[in-house]
């Protein structure tokens, strides 16, 4: 029943990506805001597949806030599939509103992104601009799609109602290596709301989790900031694992010379938005 199961959630995704593919070919051109990240490296790899190189753009906008290691993943996508790469500089951390670290944090910074990616997209003959928001994204506290909004960029993955596990399963298919890739928000999700985002921290937060990975951690991560104390989430399946003594030790020690004092093993496990639940901005 479950192989039935399978093949019935394969033959509707590949039916999605054929939807994908004819709204695709009737915008014609497109710009996508490109991080990376399983959705975005998917819709990318599919426009180039449906529109040809000369039109599509992905435009990665780079700053504090975004991990080189999911930089680093944009371009081997890039790379690999022979996707037109544009970088833009973004500068959300010179903006007080954003390192203030208020509950819509993410507003400023897709205002910052998109209020340049658009322009810039515009002028190079791009009309539409689409970004990889998914079905399951839609609701919640996004505070960052009010900003694509106002800036009319599009969202096909969400509008044809793709799942994140649809897109896994397409992208594994395509032979993307982004198919299993954890999900890597901004560096700026690790710190509690009120406390300011810097690059210093920022930093602090990037070398922990690549302390953390080097351990040999492949599963879903974050290295939450509280100021002296790095409150570190890790899997539920790997979890386990690192509570071992001799393990648990190595992790702290990985922890502590990236430049925490002080560090806690969240035995909850990895939560994705665990800090909005933490202020009270969503519920668990």
């Amino acid at each position: 029943m479950s192989r039935i199961v399978d093949i019935d959630n394969a033959e509707r995704a590949a039916e999605k990506e054929e939807a994908l593919a004819a709204w695709l070919r009737a915008c014609g051109r497109v710009a996508i805001g490109f991080s990376g990240g399983v959705d975005s490296a998917y819709l990318a790899v599919v426009a180039r597949r449906t529109l040809g190189g000369e039109n599509v753009l992905a435009i990665i906008g780079r700053s504090a806030s975004y991990p080189a290691e999911q930089w680093a993943a944009a371009r081997r996508v890039a790379d690999a599939f022979d996707v037109t790469v544009l970088e833009l500089d973004t500068d959300e951390m010179n903006d007080p509103r954003y390192a203030a670290n208020p509950s819509n944090r993410c507003y400023f910074c897709k205002s910052e992104l998109w209020g340049k990616v658009v322009p810039e997209a515009t002028q190079r003959g791009f009309g539409t601009v689409v970004d990889g928001t998914n079905a399951d994204d839609v609701g919640g506290h996004r505070p960052g799609m009010q900003a694509a909004n106002e800036h009319a960029v599009a969202s096909p993955l969400a509008e044809l109602g793709f799942s994140k596990s649809e897109i896994r399963e397409r992208s594994r298919a395509l032979g993307l290596p982004t198919w299993q890739q954890p999900a890597s928000p901004c560096l700026s999700s690790r710190l509690p709301y009120g406390t300011s985002v810097t690059p210093e921290r920022l930093h602090l937060v990037e070398q922990a989790e690549r302390a953390v990975r080097a351990l040999g951690v492949t599963g879903d991560l974050r290295v939450r900031y509280h100021d002296d104390v790095a409150r570190v989430e890790l899997a539920p399946a790997e979890l386990t694992t690192w509570l071992e003594p001799r393990r648990a030790e190595s992790l702290r020690a990985a922890v502590v010379s990236a430049g925490f004092p002080r560090v806690a093993l969240d035995l909850r496990g990895f939560r994705s938005g665990s800090l909005n639940v933490l202020h009270g901005v969503t519920t668990a």
